[in-house]
């Protein structure tokens, strides 16, 4: 019999590779960033100590606040739209279909596709003479948008009235990338929330049968509940990958400051303008921690209030 010290040790000489590239490849460039963003840091090199005001400057340019409002803007409507779609064409794909594999095999190929050429395929059909959107608006009668270079905010124009600035919503060709990225993220999230509904015990269902529940009453009161770790999991992970978005603004947007007047400036694209455009390396790393801290704050604050409504079987 081994002792709990020879079994630690032995442990931990099996997982001593894997904490090697770990800490050489992970923890020692994040501490190596950190360290930059405190200094002058240009293309040559450290140009002097500055503490914290590459964080106050960070905090005090006004682009970076739009910036960050736009970000918001995506992920606010991207969150939302890719959990209840996913959900939705999860809980059909769990139907007995005959020809289900098809349809998983279609919804799963853009997770797969490179976001370079999505981006492309996409920018063609938001396209304002040629692109296959306005093509079919045109069918039932309205008229073509510009989509990715309509600087104008969603409700604004559904309103046709000047709107404040934040209230204007996300400008259409933010709007328009957010589409592109649901329909692109529906296939991970819906094969998790098949892996969730699947781990359903078919009895529940019998027992709400039984006792005369429709089906959307037990979707609501059997589904839902009991899908909730899965749901929130996918709320949290998509919130974390969508405010670090940045190749689709690049491939379809063109060059800083991001789309039509800076509408799809978002926070990832304003540091990478900093970094490679501006050579301003220690200030962009600021931007960084920045996000990252603004995302771990979000991450705590669904996992303090968000587990409440989680119910585990």
């Amino acid at each position: 019999m081994y002792s709990r010290r020879k079994l630690f040790i032995k442990g931990m000489l099996f997982l001593f590779p894997a904490l090697i590239i770990i800490i050489i490849f992970r923890f020692t460039p994040i501490l190596y960033a950190l360290r930059i963003s405190f200094y002058n840091w240009g293309i040559a090199g450290s140009k002097g100590f500055v503490g914290f005001n590459n964080y106050l400057s960070v905090l005090q340019d006004s682009e970076f606040w739009i910036a960050l409002s736009n970000t918001f803007w995506y992920v606010i409507t991207v969150v939302p739209g890719v959990v209840i779609l996913s959900l939705f064409i999860a809980v059909l794909l769990n139907q007995n279909l005959k020809v289900k594999g098809l349809f998983r095999t279609a919804y799963f190929l853009p997770v797969v596709t490179s976001i370079i050429a999505i981006s492309i395929v996409w920018k063609w059909i938001y396209h304002p003479r040629i692109g296959v959107a306005n093509y079919f608006l045109q069918i039932i009668g309205l008229d073509p948008l510009l989509w990715l270079d309509e600087p104008r905010g969603v409700f604004e124009m559904i309103f046709q009235r000047k709107l404040p600035l934040f209230f204007k919503g996300p400008s259409l060709a933010l709007f328009s990338l957010s589409i592109m990225t649901i329909w692109k993220s529906l296939g991970y999230n819906i094969i998790i929330f098949l892996a969730g509904l699947q781990n359903i015990p078919n009895h529940y269902y019998e027992s709400a049968s039984i006792d005369g529940a429709s089906a959307w009453q037990a979707f609501k009161h059997l589904t839902l509940p009991l899908l909730s770790p899965t749901t929130f999991y996918v709320i949290m992970m998509t919130t974390i990958i969508s405010f670090q978005v940045f190749a689709p603004v690049w491939m379809m947007t063109g060059p800083p400051p991001g789309g039509p007047l800076g509408t799809t400036n978002v926070v990832v694209y304003y540091l990478f303008d900093k970094a490679f455009n501006f050579l301003k390396y220690g200030y962009a790393t600021a931007v960084a921690f920045i996000l990252f801290i603004i995302v771990l704050a979000l991450t705590i604050l669904q996992k303090r209030f968000g587990e409440k409504n989680v119910h585990y079987e």
